[in-house]
């Protein structure tokens, strides 16, 4: 059994920066301490984890970015369900309704970042209900949508291309429901970089939701493999 206390866990980074690393085009620059410090606080591990450890972090936590991973290859079968009986759905509400409703004006006064995979198989219905939410509440966040993983729409022309499953061989079955691929951490910092509060997106991997801040904040390269994998 896990608690919240197991689950609501940080990551704190720390970063000796340089004059040269402090051209990089991000919050690096503006840093007048050459000694940086990242919190990054995890929320959620899977969809209908505690919904608890979000307000605790960001109470709490000192943090800097909050970020929440819900999906697993089950939980996209299950939201790809939900979204052919309404199209509206498809994506974790809990996320929007129970843990960011109530926290949406302490994360704007707190300068907390947002990332989280809640967007499922149809990140768009996602952003517009915490926009919504937003608007009512009047607060003023800046909400990006990562997209690009869900090749559904692609299906006969991977299949046509020759794409099998990778082990066996197999070609793509009939039906299928959900066909996602496993997005990186690019998308996902250069909406961090242009300036976005929280970020949606569908499936990326699991590290990447804590990579892109790091990337971001540190000006790490693409082929800095050794601080890539740290992260």
């Amino acid at each position: 059994m896990f608690t919240n206390q197991a689950l609501a866990w940080y990551c704190r980074f720390d970063r000796w920066i340089t004059s040269r690393q402090c051209g990089y085009q991000n919050k690096a620059k503006n840093m007048s301490d050459a000694n940086k410090t990242i919190r990054i606080g995890c929320s959620a591990a899977f969809w209908g984890d505690t919904e608890t450890a979000a307000a605790q972090l960001v109470r709490q936590g000192n943090i800097d970015y909050l970020v929440a991973d819900y999906l697993a290859e089950i939980t996209m079968s299950i939201m790809a369900g939900q979204k052919m009986k309404d199209p509206t759905q498809g994506y974790a509400r809990d996320f929007v309704q129970t843990v960011m409703a109530p926290l949406l004006g302490e994360i704007k006064d707190k300068g907390i970042r947002v990332l989280a995979n809640a967007g499922g198989v149809n990140p768009v219905a996602c952003r517009d209900a915490l926009q919504a939410l937003c608007e009512k509440a009047g607060v003023d966040l800046k909400i990006a949508l990562v997209l690009g993983d869900d090749l559904l729409m692609k299906k006969k022309k991977l299949g046509d291309a020759g794409i099998t499953e990778m082990t066996t061989g197999q070609p793509f079955p009939a039906m299928m429901v959900s066909l996602n691929a496993y997005l990186g951490a690019p998308g996902l910092v250069a909406a961090l970089e242009q300036g976005a509060d929280i970020i949606i997106t569908g499936r990326v991997a699991d590290s990447a939701l804590v990579l892109a801040p790091l990337v971001h904040e540190f000006g790490w390269r693409w082929n800095d493999y050794d601080k890539l994998a740290q992260g």
